[in-house]
């Protein structure tokens, strides 16, 4: 696989993770958890977003190499069928993507593998509620992150899959360029929060409006990556 094709692969998948309304949820929580208890230290906003975002970024890299080594066994295991679970990895992007794409015209919270499960949601609205510093904010990132992946698993499982034929220092600078587009928009939030340009509470409800919007977004992105793996374009 040339870097070329993994740039185009990587990046799709990435993008429609980035657009993925739990993640948002969870970080305008954090902010307002943190604006709540700091109502006078706009600075713990901008500190606090960032810790969190890097605890994420963290956390995520974890998850990846962990992913892409269980893919390696088992593509080593089977390695007279490797093309197959290449085209498997094609076929879930699609089936996933199509999954998003059905939320846009049928809406419906907490669905399986596109929004974090409504039995988790109390949770992890305890645990951030407990958030009082950019300390405390780094810490429970990593928490949180173990409730994002039921919603953000998809892409970047088989974004792990497609990597695992790397060898480790390639595959960590690609899980890292994934994460840095993942976490692209929870950055803006922050500094959106951060300069008075908009409210935690305002992004909570944008983020609410369009929700079939981003679930579309992501369903496309995700629908073509398997597209173009499954016709030999990419």
């Amino acid at each position: 696989m040339t870097d070329l094709v993994n740039l185009t692969q990587i990046t799709l998948l990435a993008l429609a993770d980035s657009v993925n309304p739990c993640a948002f949820a969870v970080l305008t929580m954090v902010l307002v958890s943190i604006l709540f208890n700091n109502p006078e230290k706009k600075r713990n906003v901008l500190l606090g977003g960032l810790a969190f975002v890097l605890s994420v970024i963290i956390g995520y890299l974890f998850y990846g190499i962990v992913m892409v080594e269980i893919f390696h066994v088992l593509s080593e295991t089977l390695r007279q069928n490797q093309q197959y679970i290449y085209d498997g990895f094609a076929v879930l992007a699609m089936i996933l993507g199509g999954l998003n794409i059905k939320e846009f015209f049928s809406y419906k919270k907490g669905s399986f593998a596109t929004e974090m499960p409504l039995s988790a949601r109390p949770k992890v609205k305890k645990i951030i509620e407990k958030i009082t510093s950019p300390l405390g904010a780094f810490i429970i990132g990593f928490v949180v992150t173990i409730f994002l992946l039921p919603c953000t698993m998809g892409p970047y499982a088989i974004a792990s899959g497609l990597l695992s034929n790397l060898g480790f220092m390639k595959v960590f600078l690609w899980l890292l360029y994934y994460n840095m587009i993942f976490v692209i928009p929870m950055i803006a939030i922050v500094l959106l929060v951060y300069f008075g340009l908009t409210k935690a509470e305002h992004v909570a409800r944008w983020k609410d409006f369009n929700i079939k919007l981003l679930h579309l977004i992501a369903g496309i992105l995700m629908f073509a990556v398997g597209i173009m793996i499954l016709m030999g374009w990419i």
